[in-house]
């Protein structure tokens, strides 16, 4: 894929009060234009949707060689697997829908012919370091993790922190939900079932290392102790980029990485106490099936409580663990279940009081 060539087919986006949908336009002069939020001023040959149908009519009806699915949540389920139909190249920003689904997607994907590429710093990452690589040699993933917002504050520190103190990451610049799911590290839980099913590996294939400098963004160690790590400073358009132009790697507006400059690296061991969403979803993943819905679902709840200051920080965790203990998990569900999992521990989270 070359970026001489790309023009840009669709689009979408949230807004609170409108569902928008965009579709492609061109005006008499030759200029591309976009819809605007309430769906006025739109040029002749512009179709406005919304709603689910309309994630599904931007992502598979355009006849689009390249699909970036990067919505928030677990809402790109849909849309993604419509995109894979359509035989699209998938850009795989949005975790949830494999965490949600992985063995549908992954499934799906394959019957199709359809190349997943991450988009995830972390699994950007991985993905460099296999690149020419046997993956049967693989012994072992490290996705590495900043610590978050709270990383040099103990337990005991976390019960009155502010919604505000959350949202200051010290190395990203990231939205507020997954800025939050950092400071928790649900989403590196998040990550980990992910990197299950891109790179089919059981999860005790699949460690987590903190690593406060997010310089080393994830590594791979093979069957001769060999380690191959991808690093580079903590800039998201560069694995934007490599996704958009793979295989070619072209110039990038991003810093270059100074070792010299950044000095130490430290990196230490997970402590699953200090973080208990993260062990929360190696056991979600492990238990499969409807599992990782329901951690995903009612953390993405309780993020949205916290954020409304309904619940204090320490709430998320409570919430999570009360939804997977409610649940019984269904092995291989299909889309119907997937759903009526989630429908549930979103209604369990959001009725869930002290």
């Amino acid at each position: 894929m070359r970026s001489s060539v790309w023009r840009p087919e669709r689009a979408t986006s949230n807004c609170s009060n409108k569902p928008v949908g965009s579709g492609p336009s061109s005006s008499r002069s030759g200029r591309r234009r976009w819809p605007t939020r309430s769906g006025g001023d739109l040029p002749a040959g512009t179709k406005l949707v919304w709603g689910e149908e309309g994630l599904i009519e931007a992502a598979a009806g355009a006849g689009a060689d390249y699909v970036v699915c990067a919505l928030l949540g677990s809402l790109g389920l849909k849309s993604t697997l419509a995109a894979i139909d359509a035989g699209a190249t998938i850009g795989l920003a949005n975790k949830e829908t494999l965490v949600t689904a992985g063995h549908i997607v992954m499934r799906r994907a394959a019957e199709r012919g359809v190349p997943l590429l991450p988009i995830d710093s972390e699994h950007s990452a991985i993905f460099q370091c296999l690149n020419g690589e046997d993956r049967g040699t693989i012994r072992r993933l490290v996705i590495t993790a900043s610590g978050g917002s709270f990383r040099d504050r103990g337990r005991g520190e976390l019960a009155g922190v502010t919604v505000e103190d959350a949202l200051k990451h010290p190395n990203w610049s990231m939205g507020a939900k997954i800025t939050i799911d950092s400071a928790t590290m649900a989403n590196k839980g998040l990550e980990v079932i992910e990197a299950h099913w891109l790179f089919d590996l059981p999860y005790d294939r699949i460690d987590v290392m903190l690593h406060p400098e997010s310089i080393v963004h994830s590594m791979v160690e093979f069957v001769d102790t060999s380690v191959m790590a991808q690093l580079g400073n903590p800039d998201m358009r560069v694995p934007i980029q490599y996704a958009l132009t793979y295989p070619e790697r072209r110039p990038s507006p991003a810093s270059p990485l100074d070792l010299l400059r950044a000095g130490t690296l430290h990196f230490k061991d997970m402590d699953f106490a200090r973080y208990p969403c993260l062990k929360m979803a190696y056991e979600a993943g492990r238990a499969g099936g409807t599992a990782p819905t329901v951690f995903n679902a009612a953390n993405e709840v309780a993020v949205a409580r916290f954020l409304n200051r309904e619940i204090p920080f320490l709430a998320i965790e409570d919430i999570i663990a009360s939804a997977l203990a409610a649940h019984e998990a269904i092995p291989e569900p299909d889309l119907e279940e997937i759903a009526f999992a989630d429908g549930r521990a979103r209604d369990a989270a959001a009725r869930w009081r002290k």
